[in-house]
């Protein structure tokens, strides 16, 4: 399953996804957040996720699930794994590029979801208390170094799984580059 990021839908995902069929990694679904802009909390976008994999497994014969989620959608996939109990569907988990210590220019929104990604929310240290936040689910978290939506960059680093840092110089082209496609590829068959 791929969950998108703030402002954006699930035609975002349309390299991804075009190359994840292609190496047989389905079927695959892109869901869509409704809205689409962090004005609800974090907690109704996991239940959205919560909702999107409920559809997957029950659209098609497969007992777990792969999420591969970015920025905003990766921490509302993280809420769903470590609160609602997604670890006991979710086989891997590919963040990327997400604000998982928060982004300097969410101080710039009252919007409820985007204050939640303020550094040090409440939210977010809830998240980074967990004991064991992955519960048997296999992470990975892929972030570049010249990310100016997720300031500081180093924010993309997520604890208690591998971290690979790519060069990518704007944002969204995290989700399109060849060689960030390959990782999330070569991550989801191994």
């Amino acid at each position: 399953m791929l969950a998108h990021g703030i402002w954006d839908s699930s035609a975002r995902f349309r390299n991804m996804r075009a190359a994840l069929l292609e190496r047989g990694l389905g079927p695959v679904f892109a869901m869509d957040f409704s809205p689409r802009d962090a004005s609800i909390p974090f907690q109704e976008m996991g239940n959205q996720v919560q909702e999107a994999v409920e559809r997957l497994l029950g659209e098609s014969d497969a007992g777990e699930v792969d999420i591969v989620a970015f920025s905003m959608g990766a921490l509302a996939a993280r809420y769903y794994i470590q609160r609602l109990g997604g670890s006991k569907v979710v086989r891997k988990f590919i963040s990327i590029s997400a604000p998982h210590h928060g982004s300097l220019l969410a101080w710039f929104s009252s919007k409820p979801g985007v204050k939640q990604i303020r550094p040090g929310s409440d939210f977010l240290q809830g998240l980074h208390r967990d004991p064991d936040p992955w519960k048997g689910v296999e992470g990975i978290s892929f972030w570049t170094l010249l990310d100016l939506m997720i300031l500081p960059c180093w924010s993309s680093y997520l604890q208690a799984v591998p971290n690979r840092v790519f060069l990518v110089p704007v944002h969204p082209w995290m989700l399109t580059t060849r060689r960030v496609i390959k990782a999330v590829i070569t991550f989801l068959q191994a």
